[in-house]
């Protein structure tokens, strides 16, 4: 099975057991984290219905990407500006691909004894 899921503003392609290098996101290494922004999924050639799907994936590290070198300069003006820049990355392992597990909600249990009682005294 495969999914499409959007984060950092990008879209991947996963399925389980792949290792993505994504805009980074917040946890630390070893933690499980849950993709809820699923665009596509399917199975094969077969579309899947993406409404309480997510993707679960593991962080494996935190890392900085390739060093980007920002070089600006006008000619005959004596203007030269050099700058770095080091992006940051979360590698991920997609574990899983399935639907959102959500507890039941607690619903108020209402005592028989309190609202009878109050009716066969006035009675």
């Amino acid at each position: 099975m495969f999914a499409v899921v959007r984060t950092g503003g990008k879209q991947y392609r996963v399925a389980a057991g792949d290792k993505i290098v994504v805009e980074k996101l917040a946890g630390e290494a070893s933690a499980t984290i849950a993709l809820d922004d699923v665009l596509l999924a399917g199975e094969g050639t077969e579309l899947k219905d993406t409404k309480g799907l997510t993707v679960s994936a593991e962080i494996i590290a935190q890392a900085k990407g390739e060093k980007v070198i920002v070089f600006k300069k006008r000619r005959r003006h004596n203007y030269r500006r050099k700058n770095g820049h080091r992006q940051q990355h979360t590698i991920l392992r997609i574990l899983s691909i399935g639907a959102e597990k959500k507890a039941a909600p607690k619903k108020a249990a209402k005592k028989a004894d309190e609202a009878p009682a109050a009716e066969v005294g006035a009675a």
